[in-house]
């Protein structure tokens, strides 16, 4: 009989932690799943790991691919696997033992939600730094479809071991995509343009490891110019630029010029750059004059992107946006 739920954990000498991680996902109080645990081409004893547990426990299958790359891993799982809905982990972390109960049940009762995530938890706590604190209270914040939506094109909105989703949904838009960017996001990001919900549940469900030797910190894929390249491509198909809107550029910094030249590259020019430092108003810049942000009082309200990326300063950008009347998602955006 096929399980209700298949868990996909890919993995590459991951020998430190696996054990950790098994142990979590074999303790969850929902019981009918099967874990697919693919080998990435590891060259230490994470194999052996995974066969001890698989003595114990016959819910575990063991694929071994070779060394391709965790896109190749994931999608060899989903297409070795049968249950309709998949959870995805990694090798390093830890499921809360409710974790797949809660998100089958939120799926079960919300068919038109195609994914869903859960807030989560860094550890270990004293190598943590304050950036990615910031990063983590900003993404368990967004818990709604809406502010999923609304926030897409800030950062990743879900943390990518959290994920629960219906598997015929990823596999018609197409799986996993492998190149220079973080697949993770690019699969959230198609998963928005063709119109499929994502939400998350609010209680942390993930224990999220940080360290030294993830691939988002040594992998170009994952580095602030994939995230500017990718997020792009996206932005420029997006419908609310394309209904003939003049477009606002909030930030007129030099890095933020740099990262706005993506979109502008697809043909996204703007109107005028917002910016409320003194020195820039009256500049130009791509053919657009810098002016203050009391410029968009106005009745023929332009589409404002804000690239303004400081968390503190995107708060005030907002309540500024709104105080003129302007909506998150109608008159505006706030990209990362």
């Amino acid at each position: 009989m096929t399980p209700q739920l298949a868990v996909l954990l890919p993995f590459y000498n991951a020998e430190a932690t696996l054990a950790e991680t098994l142990d979590s996902i074999l303790a969850q109080t929902f019981k009918d799943f099967v874990l697919i645990a693919v080998d990435d081409g590891s060259t230490d004893n994470s194999c052996d790991i995974v066969h001890d547990y698989i003595k114990q426990d016959k819910r575990i299958e063991l694929l071994q691919v070779g060394h391709q790359g965790v896109v190749a891993a994931m999608n060899h799982a989903l297409e070795h696997c049968s249950a309709p809905i998949c959870a995805r982990m990694d090798a390093d972390d830890i499921m809360a033992p409710k974790r797949l109960a809660l998100q089958l049940d939120y799926l079960n009762a919300n068919p038109d939600i195609a994914l869903v995530g859960s807030r989560v938890r860094l550890f270990p706590e004293e190598i943590i730094q304050d950036g990615f604190n910031e990063y983590i209270r900003w993404q368990n914040a967004c818990i709604t479809p809406q502010q999923i939506a609304d926030n897409i094109y800030v950062e990743l909105p879900i943390a990518n071991p959290s994920i629960c989703f219906r598997r015929h949904v990823v596999l018609e838009v197409g799986g996993y995509r492998d190149g220079d960017f973080p697949e993770d996001y690019e699969l959230l990001l198609r998963l928005h343009q063709q119109g499929h919900q994502m939400a998350k549940l609010p209680a942390v469900l993930l224990h999220w490891r940080d360290s030294t030797g993830r691939l988002t910190r040594t992998d170009q894929r994952y580095s602030r110019t994939a995230f500017d390249r990718i997020r792009a491509e996206y932005l420029a198909a997006d419908p609310r630029l394309q209904q003939g809107r003049p477009l606002a550029y909030w930030g007129a910094g030099r890095v933020t010029r740099r990262r706005t030249a993506h979109l502008i590259g697809y043909g996204h020019r703007p109107q005028v750059w917002i910016d409320i430092d003194p020195g820039k108003i009256g500049r130009s810049y791509e053919g657009a004059e810098v002016v203050a942000p009391h410029w968009l009082v106005r009745e023929d309200k332009p589409f404002v992107l804000s690239y303004v990326s400081n968390h503190g300063a995107r708060e005030l950008i907002v309540d500024d946006l709104e105080s003129m009347g302007y909506s998150c998602g109608q008159d505006y955006l706030i990209v990362g």
